[in-house]
């Protein structure tokens, strides 16, 4: 059995703002540590004084959390204490080192134990930058979010309830009325649509292309973006993309930019689309590439570009191996 340490804050002592911030602790620590709900004994609370208008217990079996033995209790007030804090330890039945998890303010409580780092990969299409993120997040033990996975599936959605891609207004009006999230089973990513897990649905040449035109609207690439950040918050995570160095997180301590001729990516894509059961010609597949650059080069809005702080990695010719060893 291992501990696993957490600790949050709220802005104001409010039922919502707990429920809120204690479900968003436990499933960090939860997909931080790749438990199941079986693995978990029990999850033990601590709140400052301040917070009143709920026990975290309550609103941890609200989230779901409700097949463990659960208990709170309240901090004696302590001067120069964080305020509107709310800890917590979770036992759980693991056999690997636990991964501690501090968010918002609480991230200063225990620096010796909450060390992250972010990991930006950029490029453009059928550079490897999912390929080069997956080995590296495996290799590090760190979350991978491909995050191009959520463009597609807000393509996807657009394509299935015959929307004009094209048609910001439209996009936004169809998308408002579907949830887009993500899950991660035995830590790979699940790309979800309300309920359903459309992960290999997304992966058609029609809906890579049509992701490009979706995620080139302002109202699209903010709304994922926000969601990518809170994903990635106080974990550390490598995220892959066309903008993560540039906009998603312009702070992450390493850079990366993958680049290959329009010929090399087009191969690549070629032979993966092949893999997945989708047969084009290479002449189509060149051409979608070279489309898909000229969108995301000149889409207004969070366009592909090299961060200045970014690390230029050319892969033409080079293996996996070498990519992830650069």
């Amino acid at each position: 059995m291992k501990a696993i340490r957490g600790a949050t804050t709220v802005e104001t002592d409010s039922v919502e703002e707990i429920e809120c911030a204690v479900s968003e602790l436990l499933y960090n620590i939860v997909n931080a540590n790749k438990l199941n709900t079986e693995d978990i004994i029990c999850i033990l609370f601590s709140n400052t004084s301040d917070l009143k208008s709920c026990y975290p217990a309550k609103a941890a079996r609200k989230a779901g959390f409700a097949s463990c033995a659960l208990y709170s209790s309240a901090e004696p007030e302590i001067s120069g204490a964080l305020p509107k804090c709310i800890r917590v330890m979770v036992l759980a039945d693991i056999k690997t080192a636990p991964r501690h998890v501090y968010l918002n303010k609480a991230v200063n409580l225990r620096k010796d134990l909450t060390r992250k780092f972010n990991i930006a990969v950029d490029g453009p299409a059928g550079s490897g930058k999912s390929t080069v993120s997956k080995i590296i997040s495996k290799k590090l033990d760190i979350l991978y979010l491909d995050t191009g996975a959520m463009y597609r599936a807000c393509a996807l959605v657009c394509l299935n309830d015959g929307i004009d891609c094209a048609d910001g207004d439209a996009v936004k009006a169809t998308l408002e009325k579907h949830v887009i999230s993500v899950e991660y089973e035995n830590g790979a990513q699940k790309t979800m649509v309300d309920d359903s897990d459309v992960s290999s649905e997304i992966r058609s040449p029609e809906v890579s292309m049509s992701a490009s035109t979706v995620s080139s609207h302002e109202w699209v690439r903010k709304t994922m973006v926000e969601l990518q950040r809170r994903i990635a918050a106080g974990r550390s995570c490598i995220l892959d993309g066309r903008d993560i160095g540039t906009n998603v997180l312009p702070n992450a301590e390493y850079k990366f930019f993958l680049t290959a001729s329009p010929e090399e990516r087009a191969r690549r894509r070629l032979k993966d689309n092949e893999a997945k059961g989708y047969f084009q010609t290479f002449e189509d597949v060149l051409a979608e590439i070279s489309k898909r650059d000229e969108q995301d080069r000149n889409r207004k809005f969070a366009p592909l570009v090299k961060a200045d702080d970014a690390v230029e990695v050319p892969t033409d010719g080079m293996t996996v191996d070498e990519v992830v060893n650069y």
